[in-house]
Order: C-alpha cells, then structure tokens, then sequence
C-alpha cells in the first residue's frame, strides 16, 4: 500500500464531522492493508515504534524538493522509522538528519507534510481510538468490543488490528491480562465540584501531581511502566525497591511516582519529572516515592471486574499506609469537600471521586472516575500564533502566550486548545490584522489581543526567558473590554508557581 493512499484517506477524514463516515474510510483502507498493524499506528499519528528522537527542528528543519509522483510504501516508512529509533550518541543527530532527508525526498508534497506531522506528534485528524476501533472492526468483521478490549489488554491499536484482521474475533478473545505486561490506564473526566461529582457511594482519594506508574511483579522480577505504557523500570531504583518488600509474589498495581521532600511534602511536577527522565549517573540521591491507589492483579487474581471498594481491601490488606494514597468512602459531598481541603493544603494537585462499586475500565475515560482540581485562570496576551493543521488549515490555531514583565511581553507557552471552529475563525482574522512578520508556520503580532487562559499549573522551563511554563493551558474566551497593559504579569504567574 502506498502512503499516498494514507494521506488521501486522512485528509478525507479530517475534513468530514461524520462518525459514520470516518469509519467506513477508514475501515475501507484497513481492509485494503497487508500489513494493518503498521496502517494503524501512522493513523492515530503513533508509530509503533514509540518515541523516536526526532525533534521539530529535526523534521522541519529538513528543506527537501517534493517528488512528483507518489511511490513510497506504507512497509518503507516502517523501516524508515526504525532507523531513526535505532540511532543513538554521538553522531546520531546527523544520521536521522540524513534519514529524514532520504524520506522526505522520495514523498510528494502533502506526503511530506503527514510524515512531518506523524514524526513531531502533530497528526490531529478526528481519527480518535475510538473512531479506529470501530474501523477495525468494521474492517474485520467482528464485534467493536471485542477490538476494545484487546486494545485495553494489549496496550495498543496495532496488535490488535493484527489480531482482528488475521484471526477475527477467536484472535481477539485470545487477549488477557499479564503480569509484566502493561494495560491501558483508566482514565478520567474533570468535574467542576463536589457537588458535581458525588452521586452517590463514592471514594474521594487524593489527586497526587505526579507521574502515573502502572507497577508489576513476578516473584522478584519487578517493571514498572508509565500511562503510555513505556518500560521506565532502570529510571525508579525507589519504586523497585519497595515493590520487592510486599509480601506477594505477583501484582499489578496502579499509582504514581513523586518526588518528596524531608519532610514528606511533594516537591514541584518538573521536579519529579527531572527524575523520571533522568539516567543512573544524573539522577538525584533521593529516589522518587510509590503511592497506589488501585490493584489489578494479585497472585493469579484478576481484579479488573472486582467492584472498586473490594479491589481497595486487597490492597489496603497489602500495602503499607505510607505506601497508598489516602482515601475516604462516602456518600457525603461535605466530607468530599473536605478531603478536597486537606489534599490541597498537603501541597497535592486535588481529588479523584470514584465509583465505589466500578470495575476498573482499562483504556477508557468515563462517568465513573471524575477529577476535580482548583483551576488558575491568567489574562495574557497573544505573541504569535502557527497555521493549524486538518481540519484546522487555514486557520491560524496554536496561539503563542506572554505575559507583562514591565514594558516588555514574556513568553510562557503555546495552546491549540479549547477553540471552537468561531473562536478560529474570528482570530484569525483578527491576528492577521495585527501581523508584523511571518515565517512560513508562524504569523507574529503586535501585542494587543488578550486571552483569558485555564491552566492548572506552572511548571519550571529553561525553553521560556522567565524560566517557567504553563501546564495544560486552554483558552477560555478573548476578552476584548481589556487592553494589553492590564494582562497578567510575569509577577502573577511566578506567584503560582511558587504556591
């Protein structure tokens, strides 16, 4: 299959708001795939390779001649990108530069900008999991939730696309959970309050900012993976160490992993987050600390259809306090609001409000766990902002941020989020009325144009002058009764950050 074949389909998904349709276009390409496992991870904009090395200035640094007629493979830019994941030290940089200048050369132009945008992350095409789990199954025959399920199981859209296409649903039902094995993490939707989350018997435990950890043992072997299911065992001495004194001989467990102070305090997310990424010789003395707040599997035991409160006795049986996350039972919103109180004031991120008697849905975000957490909303002005992508080209889209620092605007991070297709729409026409400059992805501005942003965090950055960034900023609304020279300081936002 050629990739041009890929490109077309995904323009043509990108441009339609039909599920239905979606599925059938993609569903016709799978069915028309050798090699399905491979299709479908360039679809979701996830090689199957996983993190590759390749920076943004790597990929569209590369400034290559577009080819005139199609005629790469989906089985070449396989191998393509298996080169670039396999190089590493000294040198490497060069050797991918010559590999994405290889590759490039050989596409034709709206080739090129899909690989671009595949190798940096970028693909945003409306093809979501669940619009290709679909796909598969349509492709294949067999029952969507049983394609869900393996994904869930497996950890990934590939494998399963395999299974579904060469065995049907005999393949996917072939699908279990195992230990040393990583699965999808249940995941949440946000809730504004208490009020609004707790419906009935619920646990209120504490929302840990930390990295999530999926831990797994056998007898004395212990992996650890993270929430995109990357083995970080050799970077977690701390969590190795502690899994190996439960008395047990296999579990799974679900937590996260921070970075504490002396006297027990978290320390900031960047800070575990230094440690996360860091090697055996840059890694700080004090390891990252465990905390569990779920159990999958013990001792032979799968415990994913075992009513939460049930899978919170198997691990309250075995793991000690100072190693769980603390928790209530209750149907009380006071008391939620209280546990709510008492995890900020302990310097945590805020609360999850669970479904007391829920299975443990691997892979999906529902009803059943919600989130709440105190939001910081900043007024900062639009520096620049890049054309969009998809669904979104010929919009300008991802928006560049500053905040006052005297006379002079601080940059501070970049958005594409919460922006309707008006929102886009309105600024870019009022963007480019207040263009300066441009380069060929970026449109700068003049200073005036205010953003009332979300964010729920500032973490530390040496990328930005002021030394910080924001954490998951979205944008709220414009507000145009408010001039440049009233937006939020650089003052404003470091008082958040040190909070």
């Amino acid at each position: 299959m050629l990739l041009h074949d890929v490109v077309e389909v995904s323009l043509a998904v990108s441009g339609t708001r039909s599920r239905k349709q979606k599925v059938e276009l993609l569903a016709g390409l799978i069915g028309r795939s050798t090699d399905p496992g491979v299709l479908v991870a360039l679809l979701a904009g996830e090689p199957r390779q996983g993190r590759i090395g390749v920076g943004y200035a790597s990929v569209y640094g590369v400034d290559v001649p577009a080819a005139d007629e199609p005629s790469v493979t989906v089985a070449e830019v396989d191998e393509w990108i298996d080169q670039l994941a396999g190089f590493g030290g000294s040198g490497s940089v060069a050797r991918r530069t010559e590999v994405i200048t290889e590759l490039l050369g050989r596409c034709v132009a709206d080739e090129q900008d899909y690989l671009r945008r595949v190798l940096t992350g970028e693909v945003r095409q409306g093809a979501l999991e669940g619009v290709v789990v679909e796909a598969i199954a349509q492709a294949a025959s067999v029952d969507a939730g049983l394609v869900r399920r393996a994904v869930m199981l497996g950890g990934a859209l590939p494998a399963a696309a395999e299974a579904a296409m060469g065995g049907g649903e005999s393949a996917l039902k072939e699908f279990r959970m195992e230990v040393l094995r990583p699965i999808r993490p249940m995941l949440a939707s946000t809730a504004a309050d208490t009020a609004e989350a707790v419906t009935g018997l619920s646990v209120v435990d504490w929302k840990l900012d930390g990295a999530r950890i999926q831990v797994h043992r056998a007898g004395e072997v212990v992996q650890v993976f993270t929430r995109n299911l990357n083995d970080v065992t050799t970077r977690l001495p701390g969590v190795v160490a502690a899994t190996l004194t439960l008395p047990v001989e296999s579990f799974i467990a679900d937590g996260e992993a921070m970075a504490m102070d002396l006297d027990g305090r978290p320390l900031r997310f960047d800070a575990t987050m230094s440690q996360f990424g860091a090697d055996e010789t840059a890694r700080d003395d004090r390891p990252l600390t465990s905390f569990f707040f779920d159990l999958l599997h013990v001792d032979g035991e799968d415990l994913l259809e075992v009513p939460l409160r049930h899978r919170l006795d198997r691990l309250h049986a075995l793991v000690p306090e100072g190693m769980r996350v603390p928790f209530v039972i209750t149907d009380d919103r006071a008391e939620a609001q209280a546990v709510l109180d008492a995890a900020v004031a302990a310097g945590h991120e805020g609360i999850m409000v669970k479904d007391a008697d829920s299975a443990y849905l691997a892979g999906k975000r529902g009803a059943a766990w919600k989130k709440i957490k105190p939001v910081h909303r900043l007024d900062l002005v639009v520096l620049a902002a890049e054309w969009g992508h998809g669904r979104r080209t010929g919009w300008l889209s991802n928006l560049h941020l500053g905040a006052r620092d005297g006379q002079e605007f601080v940059m501070l991070g970049k958005t594409f989020k919460g922006m309707t297709d008006e929102m886009l729409g309105w600024q870019t026409d009022r963007l480019l009325e207040l263009e300066l400059r441009r380069t060929k992805h970026t449109v700068y501005v003049r200073p005036e144009l205010v953003v009332e942003i979300a964010i729920d965090g500032v973490v530390r950055s040496p990328r930005y002058p002021a030394g910080m960034a924001l954490r998951f900023a979205r944008v709220k609304g414009y507000r145009e009764d408010k001039s440049a020279e009233e937006a939020d300081t650089v003052d404003t936002v470091r008082a958040i950050f040190e909070r």
